[in-house]
C-alpha cells in the first residue's frame, strides 16, 4: 500500500510503501492529528525507514489501497 503525505508551504510530498493494512495507518494518523498541533506522527516503511512528521506541518495524507499502475514492461 503506497501512503502521500503532502507538508504545508512545501512543494514536495512524502511518498513510501508499507505492509500495514489500511485500517492499521489510519488509526495512527488519526491518533496523532487527535493528538494536537504539538504531536508527531509516527509511520515506518517497508522497508524499515521511519517517518517523523509533526502534526502542524501536515496538508494531507493520501492512503493508496491499490497498487499503483506501472508503465512499460515492468512486472
Amino acid at each position: 500500500m503506497e501512503i502521500r503525505i503532502g507538508i504545508a508551504n512545501s512543494s514536495r510530498e512524502i511518498v513510501f510503501d508499507t505492509t500495514k493494512n489500511a485500517d492499521e495507518v489510519e488509526k495512527s494518523i488519526s491518533s496523532s492529528v487527535a493528538d494536537g498541533d504539538d504531536a508527531v506522527m509516527r509511520l515506518e516503511d517497508d522497508k524499515g525507514h521511519i517517518y517523523l512528521v509533526p502534526v502542524r506541518t501536515l496538508a494531507y495524507v493520501e492512503i493508496l489501497k491499490e497498487p499503483a499502475r506501472k508503465v512499460g514492461f515492468a512486472p
